[in-house]
């Protein structure tokens, strides 16, 4: 488990330096039309980020307990992502998540086996849940860095 809560860890800078050196007219940009832009794409990790944490959390502390689903889609759309400030949310979700791994690396083995049931995806393990959230960073980062080449800013 520990190469698992490190792959989580090690986004903790990911975001921060995703966002880096981008001016807010780029932050806000469509270089790929029809999608978000890296703002949005910022916003909705951050909101995200302490749901995955309060689904671990709860396999951790509770018994089976449900883990509800959220519409991405309609949080970007009713939450004003546009009036966000990129900085202040990579912010929060990289201390939402060293807050989190310091709570998975003080973790038995035995809890990484503890389930809760989502009400879309069934029984997930908390180790499901460990590695659904750095993959859900990992899948968002990949159209942060497209939509920083097409604007002439890769890292």
């Amino acid at each position: 488990m520990s190469e698992q809560i490190q792959n989580y860890l090690v986004g903790v800078e990911s975001l921060k330096k995703a966002v880096a050196g981008l001016s807010p007219e780029q932050v806000k940009a469509r270089p790929v039309p029809g999608k978000w832009s890296t703002l949005e794409v910022v916003c909705h990790l951050a909101d995200f980020e302490p749901i995955l944490a309060d689904r671990m959390k709860r396999v951790i502390a509770e018994d089976n307990p449900p883990l509800i689903g959220f519409s991405e889609t309609k949080y970007a759309a009713r939450l004003h992502y546009d009036a966000q400030d990129a900085v202040i949310a990579a912010d929060i979700f990289a201390k939402n998540r060293r807050l989190m791994s310091s709570l998975l690396t003080h973790l038995p083995e035995s809890d990484f086996q503890r389930t809760g049931i989502h009400n879309e995806r069934g029984k997930l393990t908390l180790t499901d849940l460990v590695k659904n959230a750095a993959d859900h960073l990992l899948h968002h980062l990949k159209f942060i860095h497209e939509k920083r080449r097409l604007l002439g800013k890769p890292l």
